[in-house]
This record gives C-alpha cells, structure tokens and sequence, in this order.
C-alpha cells in the first residue's frame, strides 16, 4: 500500500434512547436518509445502501462485512467517532464496545472524540434547540475519561505510530484547558504501560501554516485537515451571499461541483508533514438540514480517482508508519459522504480508492 489509509466510521445506525426521545421510537440515521428529497434536476436523492442494506449495527455479521469490504479495498481500519459529554455521559457507544469485547472483526480501529454539543437542527430537526451539551467538568473528569477508553488503547488492534495509540479531537481548541488536558492523559498513559498517545487534531477551516505551531504547542502531534468547510469559507463574498439569498428565498441548497471542490483541494493539499489529508468522496448534508443544507453536486467514481491520486502523491515524502490519509468517511450517508456501496455506483468508489492506493 502507498498510504495508511483510515476511515472515519459512524456509529448512528441503531436506536437509543435518547434518540427516542429526541426524534421519535426507532430513530437512527437511516430515518434522515430514507425521507431525504430530490431539490433540483439531477440531485442524486434519495441514496439507497447497496450490498450491506439498511443496516443495524448491534449485529455483528454487519459489522464483520464493514470491515471485510474495507480491507478488500486498502482501508486499514476505521476511527470510531467517540462521544463522551461529560460526567460519564455517553451515546452510541455499544457497536465500538461490542467490538472491543468480542474481539470481533478482527480489523483496526482507533478512536476520535466529538466533543461537540448536539443541536437539533444539525441532526435532522427543524429547530436549532441544545439536545445534549459538551461539558468538561474539569481533571476528575479526564482521568475517568481515560480509563474509559484504556481497554481500547491496549487492544491489539488499536492503530498506533511508535506504539503509541492515535486519538484524535474533533474540536481541538474547545477544551477549555487542552495543554493540561494532553500532559495529563499523556502522565495516565505511561503510567499504565503505553509509550504514550499520539493526539492528533481535526481542523475545519482554513490552511494557515500558524495552526501547525498552535497545536503542537499545545501537545498534538499531527493535525487532520478536511479542506471541505474551508473550501466553503474562502469562496469569493458575492458567491456566498448569492447562495444564502438563493436558500432562503428559492427554498434551495447551497450548491457547488465536486470538481470545483477537488480541484480547490489539490491546489490548496501543501506538503507540510504535521498535516493529514483527507479524502472526501462526497458531500450533501439536506437530508439533514434540507434547503438550508449544502452540497457538492455530480461527484463521481472518476472524479474521486483523481482526487485520491493527488492526496496519495502529497504524502509520498512522510515515513509510512505516519503516512496517514483519512477518509471523511465510511458511512456517514446522510452527508452523502460515504464508500459503502450504492444503488447506483455500486463498488466504484470502492475500486478508485483501491486502484490508487495500490
């Protein structure tokens, strides 16, 4: 393989009870996907789940099929999203905890915390209401925090650099001490037999090289950059405004060409060594936000091809035990953002990513 490549996995299809509550009885991803609707000619919606179906993962033939197609395909292992809100509070953690108890699949995994409070209006309500708020009750907190996931850092399959586990931060500024919040989980690490942690940061927005110095000062060893909300951010002030007059007015998405998109992220990659890249197969979030959602319009399997070439080239020159890519990601569906198989592009997604990364 040319890279290691990891892909961001969701953990949302199955129900909860906070969901429940939330959304109403049997509410899981699938519900935002099923009710998603077409807003223009050629807007591909409603997606429908190929080979794996409507999937619910408590079942463990389900998850051993994820991971089976992944690896036929050159991705490593998937980065379980991690919610931890604080005070103990967690959500949608039972198919990482079943993995970790049963040992089963037998595929790589790491974690990465989405510290991030839950609105409704993200999620697929109308409303934009706090369903659930981050919180960081302080150090008691973090030390329960960590020997939350310890079991999952000593896992052998748990992906590491140095033999350090990887941990990623959704928001990695958000934490109210981070500096402190990194050295204490470090000190817990060692004292508990790991070499240590390997944090990396997930930035969002634009590619300033002043990020790399701010977040290894603050104890992050690498940062994964997703170009998508910067491409968005720097776009011209009249194409923005156009495009908000447009949704409110017209009951329209924001819309642009993956092409524009990919061709923004190979002018934009760098080589900066610190960064991780990401690889973006897609991206329509109206099934969840509807006409106030935005989308890149007519990706395709050839298209990705391209876009996985260029983000394979510009890692060539990192040592490959930290030769990372990361896909943004494996079944985030009602983003229009995944690789499993579809109604329509079957495996082709799945063959680009192969081709390239082989």
């Amino acid at each position: 393989m040319r890279a290691r490549v990891l892909a961001l996995y969701l953990p949302q299809f199955h129900p909860i009870e906070d969901n429940d509550r939330w959304w109403g009885k049997g509410f899981t991803e699938w519900t935002n996907v099923g009710k998603a609707k077409r807003y223009f000619s050629g807007h591909y919606q409603p997606r429908v789940p190929a080979d794996l179906g409507y999937y619910d993962l408590r079942v463990p033939e389900t998850r051993k099929a994820q991971a089976d197609m992944a690896r036929q395909y050159g991705v490593e292992g998937f980065i379980y999203w991690h919610y931890w809100f604080g005070n103990g509070k967690r959500l949608l953690e039972r198919p990482f905890n079943e993995v970790l108890a049963s040992g089963e699949p037998d595929f790589p995994f790491a974690l990465a915390w989405a510290n991030e409070t839950w609105k409704g209006f993200a999620h697929g309500l109308t409303n934009r209401n706090t369903l659930i708020e981050q919180q960081y009750p302080g150090e008691e907190d973090y030390i329960a925090h960590f020997y939350e996931v310890l079991p999952a850092f000593k896992d052998k399959r748990y992906v590491t650099v140095d033999g350090k586990p990887i941990f990623m931060i959704y928001k990695p500024e958000q934490i109210p001490d981070v500096k402190a919040f990194i050295a204490l989980w470090q000190q817990l690490a060692r004292e508990n037999g790991l070499k240590g942690i390997y944090f990396i940061a997930h930035s969002q927005h634009t590619h300033d090289p002043k990020d790399v110095t701010k977040y290894l000062e603050l104890g992050y060893d690498r940062v994964y950059y997703v170009q998508l909300a910067a491409f968005f951010e720097e776009r011209g002030f009249c194409t923005k405004a156009i495009g908000k007059f447009i949704s409110k007015v017209f009951k329209l998405p924001r819309i642009t060409s993956y092409k524009a998109f990919t061709k923004h992220h190979s002018q934009n990659i760098g080589q900066n060594p610190i960064y991780i890249p990401s690889l973006v197969p897609g991206w329509d979030h109206t099934p969840r936000s509807k006409h106030e959602g935005i989308l890149t319009h007519n990706s395709t399997p050839r298209l990705f091809e391209q876009h996985v070439r260029q983000v394979v080239r510009s890692v060539q020159d990192v040592p490959m035990e930290e030769r990372f890519i990361f896909i943004k990601s494996w079944n985030e569906w009602a983003e229009g953002n995944y690789m499993e198989p579809d109604l329509r592009w079957g495996h082709a997604y799945l063959e680009a990513l192969k081709k390239e990364i082989e």
